[in-house]
């Protein structure tokens, strides 16, 4: 389409010089420059060169002609391009979010949601006017500002002379606008992403704002930011107001010398009227795209800007390379085995420490400490959210570093404290995508979580819309459904983290009764405050300051009066504390 539309977007100019030199302001002591004689001939053909205004009126056909197929094929040129560009931008969008999701989990503790959704929004958005249309424009205007060019030196050389040195000055004028734009540009992506990070933090955390009545200094705090995002715009949009009037300038001043060098040569019979007045045009012609590839010099400073973020992004390391061979386990019996392992977030903060353990196949195991004791971690590390600095980790007397995390992670269920509830319906959030999971299963993985009173207070059962995040939701029923959750995928290792923590006393209770049936058959780590939903385990394993100080049933821990033995000491206290106030409130209140 480039090719086609470079000589119809230059016909134009050509077609005024025959119309000139054949009919307007005929010359017949010099001869006809080669391409007017085929007009010339052409009109003769069509029976139309009989007479100057027939000869016109073949011309003005002929122009009309050119503008229809001009205009159809830059239609096409457009529709084409945009559906490549567009195509290019999804599969960025989608190579940028797929890689997102292979980041290690230390990639989202130093990067704001915020400023990830940048990236994939509106850093994406910068460069799809480049992609759709951009490049293909820039290319086809220089194909355009080629085929002019060549014209131009055809009909007169010394004309094109001029030209050129107008070219210069433009060139000269686009590399130093260049130079100063660049880090505008980029402060400006910087100043979106911040104000995306400002935004997706408060909005998610309105209910602490107002608890706290912060609203006035938030207000305040985004002000200031959003003063700074309006002088970033204010200095971007005065780079780019400057671009368009000096290129005008320069190119009005190129066709000012044209008229005043081409005049000269009219007038001393040098060059036709035709050739000076297709010569302005084509000038102009030649002029709109160098304007056009100059005028794209902001949109490419933006995309750049844009590229440099997220191919920073997508050069990010992926938390775990491919194995060429891992070892296949098909359904895991549940042995775990942890050989000397130490592990730190940060450089020698070690978070473990030459932490040594075995559960086997079926074994209940609950691991208690205070907080900060490195509970959670072990967790964390076995399904290789984060990897350990020394020893092993074994999953069936295999190393997990030799599996395919894929395969890996299918093996656990887990329950966390804090379950995330996605926008769609309760079903879906219990199956997570698996269609192979039925509504049979789903309703049944309910049942045994205790789901069924809640569910049929709502009009729709499962297919009821939950929203953002389950707002609307308590987050003891948020847990219950992680809890049906767990058991609609029937996975091999159960992990329970703070699992009932969120609970009522009585849903707690159906929950212990339906806990024996939810670990029946599987290996079970469980991570508890409330000591009293873990007595039941085989083994209880105390942690302190992340190395394991005691281990064995919750008697034979009591009788030996440690750091277990405190733990205990304080929950009964806690209990008994809140009965006492419970008593007291049910006694006001009667």
């Amino acid at each position: 389409m480039t090719l086609l539309n470079a000589p119809l977007a230059t016909a134009g100019p050509l077609l005024t010089k025959a119309a000139i030199d054949l009919f307007l302001f005929p010359d017949h002591s010099r001869p006809l420059t080669a391409y007017v004689a085929w007009i010339q001939r052409g009109a003769g053909w069509a029976g139309m060169g009989s007479s100057r205004h027939q000869g016109l009126a073949f011309i003005g056909m002929l122009f009309l002609l050119v503008n229809v197929l001009l205009a159809a094929s830059q239609y096409f040129q457009v529709v084409i391009t945009e559906n490549a560009g567009q195509k290019a931008v999804h599969d960025l969008r989608e190579a940028t979010f797929g890689h997102l999701q292979k980041l290690p989990v230390q990639f989202y503790d130093r990067n704001p949601v915020g400023r990830l959704m940048t990236r994939l929004t509106s850093d994406v958005d910068s460069l799809s006017e480049i992609l759709s249309s951009g490049i293909v424009a820039v290319l086809s205007q220089i194909a355009v500002a080629v085929y002019v060019a060549i014209w131009m030196v055809w009909i007169s050389r010394s004309l094109a002379l001029v030209s050129c040195a107008t070219l210069f000055a433009i060139a000269a004028f686009v590399w130093w606008l260049r130079k100063i734009s660049r880090p505008v540009f980029r402060h400006f992506r910087e100043q979106v992403a911040l104000l995306n990070v400002f935004l997706q933090e408060h909005l998610t955390g309105m209910q602490m704002i107002q608890i706290f009545t912060r609203e006035a200094r938030e207000l305040e705090r985004f002000e200031d930011m959003n003063q700074e995002y309006r002088k970033v715009v204010v200095v971007t949009i005065s780079r780019n107001a400057l671009f368009l009037p000096a290129i005008e300038a320069i190119a009005l001043t190129g066709v000012a010398l044209i008229l005043w060098h081409g005049g000269g040569q009219v007038m001393h019979g040098i060059i036709s009227l035709g050739t000076l007045v297709a010569f302005i045009q084509l000038a102009q012609s030649f002029y709109a795209p160098v304007t056009e590839i100059s005028s794209r010099s902001h949109v490419l400073q933006a995309a750049l800007a844009s590229s440099e973020r997220i191919f920073n992004l997508l050069d990010e390391p992926a938390a775990i390379a491919p194995l060429k061979n891992p070892v296949r386990l098909g359904r895991a019996r549940g042995r775990i085995e942890f050989r000397k392992v130490w592990f730190a977030y940060r450089a020698e903060e070690w978070v473990l420490k030459n932490v040594s353990f075995i559960v086997e196949p079926g074994e209940k195991v609950a691991f208690v400490g205070r907080t900060g004791a490195g509970k959670t971690t072990i967790t964390n590390l076995l399904l290789r959210f984060y990897e350990i600095q020394a020893g092993q980790i074994l999953l069936d007397d295999v190393d997990v570093r030799r599996l395919d995390v894929e395969e890996l992670r299918s093996q656990f269920s887990i329950v966390p404290q804090d379950v995330f509830i996605f926008s769609s319906d309760i079903a879906s959030n219990i199956r997570m995508g698996v269609q192979s999971i039925s509504e049979d299963q789903v309703r049944e993985a309910g049942r045994n979580a205790c789901l069924d009173e809640f569910i049929g207070r709502l009009a729709n059962g499962y297919q009821s819309k939950v929203l953002e995040r389950g707002a609307g939701l308590s987050a003891g029923q948020r847990q219950l459904i992680g809890f049906a959750r767990s058991l609609a995928f029937d996975r091999p290792i159960l992990i329970l983290d703070e699992a009932t923590s969120s609970i009522d006393a009585q849903t707690e209770s159906h929950i212990s009764k339906a806990i024996p049936q939810i670990m029946a058959g599987r290996t079970a780590l469980v991570i508890a405050h409330r000591l009293s939903t873990i007595q039941a385990v085989d083994r209880i394993v105390v942690m302190h300051q992340g190395e394991i100080c005691e281990s064995g049933d919750h008697q034979s821990l009591l009788k030996r009066r440690g750091i277990y033995w405190h733990l205990h000491q304080l929950h009964e206290h806690r209990q008994s504390t809140g009965k006492i106030v419970a008593t007291g409130v049910q006694g006001g209140s009667s």
